[in-house]
């Protein structure tokens, strides 16, 4: 026998931590994309647009390119969005709500939408689009 004992040095192994930050990090990357409200769409560019309000949480009406409505995230038929939006004006009456629209739609389509949420009696119905020189 030794008198003398050699040392053990602990390492740290870092791969797992390594691991669990890049599935981490590829999850967000993942998911960020999909926190934008309303169906994605390609907006119109205004020079000038209105400063956007972070405080208030808006409904999300979108238009697609290929002529399809969206309530949120939710595809719906022309008529039932119009149900839904007479029933989220009932629910909630002073309830914001931002018309998206894919800058590929006949302006004449946008119009209806827009004179349509207007029949409802929602108070106030704002265009989203992008600022040009932030584009």
């Amino acid at each position: 026998m030794s008198a003398t004992r050699r040392s053990i040095t602990p390492e740290m192994n870092v791969t797992p931590l390594v691991d669990v930050v890049l599935v981490l990090l590829i999850i967000f990357m993942v998911v960020t994309p999909q926190l934008e409200a309303g169906a994605a769409v390609e907006l119109p560019v205004a020079t000038n647009p209105d400063p956007e309000n972070k405080n208030l949480e808006p409904t999300t009406v979108s238009l697609a390119a290929n002529g399809s409505f969206f309530l949120d995230r939710k595809e719906l038929t022309r008529d039932a969005l119009v149900v839904e939006l007479k029933t989220l004006r009932q629910a909630k009456p002073d309830a914001p709500v931002v018309l998206k629209a894919d800058r590929g739609v006949a302006y004449v389509q946008v119009r209806s939408v827009f004179k349509a949420m207007q029949d409802i009696g929602f108070p106030g119905i704002s265009l989203q689009v992008i600022d040009r020189q932030k584009k």
